[in-house]
C-alpha cells in the first residue's frame, strides 16, 4: 500500500471562496482523496490558509484592523465554505501559527547553510508619501512583457510571467496612488539557477505528468532560471531569523508551501492526542515524518495553472536544499481556469459566484457535481447558470434520481420493499449482475486514478442510463402480473446497480450516495441472517469509510425503507433569479 499526501494550494486569507477556486484546486483534490480512501489507501488531505503577504497588510490598513484579525475572519469564512460543499480535509491549518513560523525559519537557515541563498543590495520601490519600501504587491503598473495593465510587482496574471517590480511601466503605489521612487535596500535571494540541472533531471522522470505542466516547466528551465528574492520589507510575516535582517520577513511565496508540512505536523499532533492522550515524547514527530520523510510517499499537489512555477520549480528547489530528505512531488495535476458566463471571473467587480451565497439557495453537493462534470482539466471551462440547471435536471434528476425512484417505488408496491437474491432456474430471463457492469466500474476506477473526473461522471451517469434501459426493456410492471419471481429478479438487479453506483459515485456526491444507501438500509446494522460484507456508515468517510472492494459483495437481499427523490429539478424561475442577481451586483 502506498502512502499519499494530497494538498491543495493554500487559499489566501483575504477574501471569500468562489466557484473558480473550487474548480481548480479543491474539489479535484477532495474527489481524488475520497477515491483513494475508497481503495483503502493510506492518505491524508492537507491544507490551510495562506496568511502572510502584502494583500493582507493592505486590506488590514484599509479596514483599520490588524492583519491577524483579517486572517482569522477569512480563515473561518473559507473553512465554512469548504464545509458547505463537503470538502473534507484531514487537517486545515494556517501559516501564521507558531509551528509554521519555526519550520519556515528552519528552511531558510538550511538553505543559507548549504550556500543556496545569496545577499544583494537591490533597488526597490519606495513611496516618499508613505515613507516606506513597497513590497512587490504594493506596486502595480503595465507589464513590460505583454503590456497588460494592472500587473503586480511580482507576476502578471495576463501572461503568467514572473516580473521585476522595478521594470513595471508607469508604476503606482497601491496605498496612496502616487508614483514611487527607487532606493537601495538589502535582500536575501534563493539561488534558483544552482538547482537547474538537478531540477531538470528530476522533471524528466515525470512521465505521468500532464503535458501542460511538464512542458511549461521545462520551457522555463531552458529559458534560464533567475535568483528570486526570499525577503521583503514589511512587518507582517515570518521574521527572517538573522540579526542583520530584523526589520524583514520571509516572502510569502517562500513560506506558503512549507505550510503543507507544518499542517501535517499539526495533524500528527491532533491524531496522537486522540489515539494516545498520554503522548510519548517523539511519537508525534515520527507520525508526520512517516509521510514526509519516506521517499515512496506520493505527494500530489492540486493547483491552478497560475501556481505551476511555484510548485514544480521553486518548491522542489526548497525541498532539495534541506538537511532532511523530504519527499518530492509525485504529481502536480494543475487545472486550467474556470470562466463565468463566458467571462473571466473578477472579484474586483464582483463577477463571481461566491460559495457562501450559492449554498443559501442550492445544496452544495449540486455545485460539486456541475463543477466536476465541467472540470477545467485540459482547457478552460465555463460555468453558466443554464448549464447548471441542465446538468442537474437531465443527468441527476432524470437519469440517476429517476432510476432510484422507480426501483424503490416498484419494490415497495409489489414486494413490500424486500428484494431477495435470485435463485436462477431455466425459466429465468433476467440474469444479470456485477459482471455485466464491471467494465464500467473498471473504467471509472481508471478515470479517478488519472484525475479525469469529467470522464468518471460521464461513465457513472451512463451506467445509470443502462439501469433505466434495462428496467424499460425488462418491463417488470408487465412481468409481475404473470411471474412475480422474475419481476423480483429484475428489481434485485436494479437495486444491485444502485448499490454499485452508491460506491463509485461517492467521491463526487458523498451526501446523496449515503442518502441513497440509507434508503436501501445499507447504512444501518444489517438484520440477522443477511450476509454480504456491508459496513455501517455514519455519514463521514473519515470514520466509517466505504471500500471500493465492496462492489463485488452482493447482499442476500435488499430491504428498501422510506425513500424520497434524491434530486429536485431546478425550475427556470430559480435560474432567472440567479442570472439577474449576478449581472446586477457586478454593475454596482
Amino acid at each position: 500500500m502506498n502512502k499519499y499526501i494530497i494538498t491543495s494550494a493554500l487559499p489566501y486569507a483575504n477574501g471569500k471562496l468562489h466557484v473558480g477556486h473550487l474548480a481548480g484546486a479543491y474539489l479535484p483534490a477532495d474527489i481524488y482523496t475520497r477515491f483513494l480512501k475508497l481503495c483503502g489507501e493510506d492518505v491524508i488531505y492537507i491544507c490551510g490558509t495562506d496568511e502572510h503577504g502584502a494583500p493582507i497588510s493592505i486590506k488590514a490598513e484599509a479596514e483599520g484592523k490588524s492583519p491577524q484579525e483579517i486572517v482569522d475572519f477569512y480563515h473561518k469564512s473559507i473553512k465554512e465554505s469548504f464545509d458547505a460543499v463537503f470538502i473534507e480535509f484531514d487537517n486545515f491549518s494556517g501559516t501564521s501559527r507558531p509551528q509554521h513560523h519555526q519550520l519556515s525559519q528552519e528552511f531558510f537557515l538550511n538553505l543559507l547553510k548549504n550556500n543556496k541563498i545569496n545577499t544583494h543590495l537591490t533597488k526597490q520601490a519606495y513611496c516618499e508619501h508613505d515613507k516606506r519600501f513597497l513590497p512587490d504587491r504594493y506596486v502595480e503598473g503595465e507589464c513590460h512583457h505583454c503590456h497588460s495593465q494592472g500587473a503586480r510587482g511580482d507576476q502578471c496574471d495576463a501572461c503568467g510571467k514572473l516580473i521585476d517590480a522595478n521594470l513595471l511601466i508607469n508604476p503606482i503605489c497601491k496605498i496612496c496612488g502616487n508614483t514611487p521612487i527607487i532606493k537601495d535596500t538589502t535582500h536575501w535571494f534563493l539561488d534558483l539557477p544552482a538547482f537547474s540541472d538537478q531540477l531538470k533531471i528530476w522533471l524528466e522522470t515525470k512521465e505521468n505528468w500532464k503535458d501542460n505542466v511538464k512542458n511549461f516547466i521545462l520551457g522555463w528551465i531552458e529559458e534560464g532560471l533567475i535568483e528570486r528574492s526570499i525577503t521583503r520589507d514589511i512587518d507582517w510575516g515570518v521574521p527572517v531569523p538573522l540579526k542583520e535582517a530584523e526589520s524583514k520577513v520571509l516572502y510569502v511565496w517562500f513560506d506558503a508551501p512549507i505550510g503543507y508540512i507544518s499542517s501535517t505536523i499539526e495533524w500528527a499532533e491532533k491524531m496522537n492526542k486522540i489515539e494516545s492522550p498520554s503522548l510519548e515524547l517523539g511519537k508525534s514527530e515520527k507520525k508526520w515524518q512517516d509521510y514526509w520523510l519516506d521517499k515512496d510517499t506520493r505527494l500530489v499537489h492540486f493547483i491552478g495553472k497560475d501556481n505551476i512555477p511555484f510548485h514544480a520549480i521553486i518548491w522542489p528547489a526548497l525541498l532539495m536544499g534541506q538537511e532532511k530528505e523530504y519527499t518530492m512531488p509525485w504529481d502536480i495535476p494543475a487545472n486550467e481556469y474556470l470562466t463565468l458566463e463566458g467571462e473571466k471571473i473578477s472579484t474586483s467587480r464582483d463577477w463571481a459566484i461566491w460559495v457562501e451565497d450559492f449554498v443559501k439557495d442550492f445544496d452544495g453537493e449540486l455545485l460539486r457535481f456541475v463543477l466536476a462534470a465541467n472540470a477545467p482539466e485540459t482547457k478552460d471551462a465555463d460555468f453558466s447558470w443554464k448549464d447548471f440547471q441542465n446538468l442537474v435536471n437531465n443527468s441527476l434528476a432524470n437519469v440517476l434520481g429517476n432510476l432510484a425512484n422507480r426501483v424503490f417505488a416498484f419494490a415497495k408496491k409489489n414486494f413490500d420493499g424486500v428484494l431477495r437474491f435470485p435463485v436462477y432456474d431455466s425459466s429465468s430471463q433476467s440474469e444479470i449482475g456485477f459482471t455485466q457492469w464491471s467494465e464500467f466500474v473498471d473504467e471509472i476506477h481508471t478515470a479517478y486514478a488519472e484525475f479525469k473526473v469529467r470522464k468518471a461522471i460521464k461513465l457513472t451517469i451512463d451506467l445509470a442510463r443502462e439501469g433505466n434501459k434495462y428496467f424499460d426493456e425488462q418491463k417488470p410492471w408487465v412481468v409481475v402480473k404473470e411471474n412475480p419471481k422474475q419481476a423480483e429478479e429484475i428489481l434485485f438487479h436494479c437495486a444491485e446497480l444502485l448499490r454499485i453506483i452508491s460506491i463509485v459515485f461517492y467521491p463526487i456526491m458523498p451526501k446523496s450516495m449515503l442518502k441513497m444507501r440509507e434508503m436501501m438500509n445499507l447504512c444501518l446494522p444489517l438484520q440477522e441472517g443477511i450476509k454480504g460484507g456491508l459496513r455501517v456508515i455514519a455519514g463521514s468517510s473519515t470514520n466509517h469509510p466505504l471500500l471500493w472492494s465492496e462492489i463485488q459483495n452482493t447482499p442476500e437481499q435488499y430491504i428498501i425503507g422510506d425513500f424520497e427523490p434524491l434530486y429536485k429539478k431546478i425550475d427556470d424561475k430559480e435560474i432567472e433569479t440567479q442570472i439577474k442577481h449576478l449581472y446586477e451586483k457586478s454593475k454596482v
